[in-house]
């Protein structure tokens, strides 16, 4: 068990997710916070786009 929290720990995936997680939380309970809806949501779309890149390059990485 304790490998995989530490695998979970090191991930690049996990970490881009969390601060997705943080951002969507910090507007949700601080409606006034300095970053409007648009905004934010560039943030997630280049979180995703980061996520999704890793995973590509995790999947690769495993075909070689």
């Amino acid at each position: 068990m304790n490998e995989k929290w530490r695998h979970l720990l090191g991930s690049r995936k996990f970490w881009a997710t969390l601060v997705g997680l943080v951002f969507l939380v910090l507007k949700t309970w601080a409606p006034d916070f300095p970053l409007d809806a648009d905004q934010i949501a560039g943030i997630l779309a280049i979180l995703v786009s980061y996520i999704l890149g890793t995973a590509l390059e995790d999947g690769l990485r495993g075909l070689k």
